[in-house]
């Protein structure tokens, strides 16, 4: 059983870190500038959703972020 709890998303807290490291994944690996410029991202639909705002990624702030 414990094995298949590996990689579970535990809370809302934790889904948010998740959904961050794979939207800034693109830009952390130097294959855009701004995380809105990755077309096949998830990201463009939460901004529709309004969870992030179209310019996130961008700021310090999440840059210095601690996505391992």
């Amino acid at each position: 059983m414990a094995a298949t709890l590996l990689g579970a998303i535990r809370d809302d807290e934790d889904f948010a870190r998740h959904m961050d490291y794979i939207h800034y994944n693109p830009v952390k690996h130097g294959h855009v500038r701004r995380v809105a410029d990755w077309p096949f991202s998830s990201f463009h639909g939460c901004v529709e959703r309004e969870m992030y705002a179209p310019d996130w990624g961008a700021s310090d702030d999440v840059r210095a972020m601690d996505f391992e």
